[in-house]
């Protein structure tokens, strides 16, 4: 845990290695383009995710709380790279990293009293539990990346790559021995529409973005993406202030998401690569 804690740490503060205020103000500048953003991330996927878990009687519980606090959790430190590749527009992406970070400290308390009431069952969760989350999780570790970026510009550039990379073996050595962990719990979660509900849950994701994300290929990858990967360090946070004693099982099936989903984003990713490639090529022939 202390390692992919530090993982993602590092992955924030590589990418504020890059990233400059222009890039975290894209978003708030077009509100057309937030407002959109806001709605497929923060009210088309909780609302699915409610009518998933209630169409799917069969699931079991941790399955149930994994995909509800996942659709109200915030995007994940590690997309960034992977919708910048698959075409999107850096600006936007950063610009979403932290809006929706920033968000969800108002956010999922929020929610947490709306699906109380949906629900029937007691939850909580403060705004004061969510702000170390995303403060200590991505602001800070982003904020410290730009200030280099901005000061010392030179360093930064040296510094991007390795980060970069001992970011991601550190997360691969976290990740791997909790996956290893967690195989008989995941495989207990197998069954009764498991594997055919997380994969719902993420097509939703990426189709609702996709639908959303407007004219531009490379804002509908990014929103896609987005709205289908979600943090599961605030998913686990917000599963744990409500249902300590399913830790285990609500881990597993996170981490089963987690597989899930890079999975079917596959074949997104790939999709629409080659369409903005093509697209791109076309506006330079022009």
């Amino acid at each position: 845990m202390l390692a992919l804690k530090t993982s993602l740490v590092l992955i924030q503060f590589g990418l504020g290695l890059e990233v400059t205020l222009e890039d975290l103000t894209y978003l708030f500048k077009r509100p057309g383009l937030l407002l959109r953003s806001l709605f497929s991330m923060n009210i088309a996927m909780p609302l699915f995710a409610v009518v998933l878990v209630l169409a799917f009687k069969g699931l079991h519980p941790a399955v149930k709380v994994a995909l509800v606090t996942l659709a109200v959790a915030p995007i994940p430190p590690i997309l960034p790279k992977k919708a910048v590749k698959a075409g999107g527009r850096s600006s936007y992406m950063f610009g979403l990293l932290v809006g929706s970070g920033l968000l969800s400290i108002l956010f999922v308390p929020l929610a947490m009293e709306l699906l109380e009431i949906v629900f029937q069952t007691p939850l909580q969760m403060s705004p004061l539990a969510v702000a170390p989350l995303v403060l200590i999780g991505v602001v800070v570790p982003l904020a410290a990346g730009m200030a280099v970026h901005r000061f010392a510009p030179r360093l930064a550039d040296r510094l991007a790559k390795p980060v970069s990379l001992v970011a991601t073996l550190l997360l691969v050595i976290a990740i791997l021995p909790l996956f290893f962990a967690a195989r008989g719990a995941i495989g207990s979660l197998i069954g009764n529409g498991t594997l055919t509900a997380i994969a719902g849950f993420v097509l939703a994701g990426l189709t609702f973005g996709h639908l959303l994300g407007g004219p531009d290929s490379g804002d509908r990858i990014v929103l896609g993406l987005s709205t289908a990967a979600r943090h599961p360090g605030v998913a686990l946070a917000i599963a744990d202030a409500n249902f300590p004693e399913q830790r285990t099982l609500i881990m597993a099936a996170l981490l089963l998401y987690l597989l899930v989903n890079a999975i079917v984003t596959i074949p997104y990713q790939i999709s629409m690569k080659r369409r903005h490639s093509k697209t791109a090529a076309g506006a330079v022939g022009r």
